[in-house]
């Protein structure tokens, strides 16, 4: 029995694979510097689909769409721009600002 496109993913360990899978041309250049965004946008797209009753063959296709969509979000953007992963979120997040110093009446003189 074929396993089914799902399966075939998990087991994925290249960005590459993902996209010869679901039979999405790249730019091997793009994909070489945002691979791990690629996929972590499309694992964002992924969670909001259902694919309960769906066939194989529209699962593919479905997946096929949320992988163009995701590396499209970097052929126009660079991942910088899009800061999927949390230390990019928070290198541009606002600082706190600082609360007024606290001095101590027993250690002035």
């Amino acid at each position: 029995m074929a396993e089914g496109i799902l399966a075939q993913l998990s087991n994925a360990s290249a960005a590459e694979e993902f996209f010869a899978l679901l039979g999405v041309d790249y730019d091997p250049g793009l994909v070489n510097v945002a691979r791990l965004h690629i996929l972590r946008r499309m694992g964002q797209y992924l969670a909001g689909e259902d694919f309960t009753g769906a066939t194989d063959a529209v699962v593919a296709e479905r997946c096929k769409a949320v992988l163009e969509r995701a590396y499209a979000d970097f052929v126009a953007s660079s991942p910088i721009d899009q800061r999927v992963f949390k230390v990019l979120k928070d290198a541009v997040a606002p600082q706190p600002k600082p609360g007024p110093t606290l001095v101590q009446i027993g250690t002035l003189k």
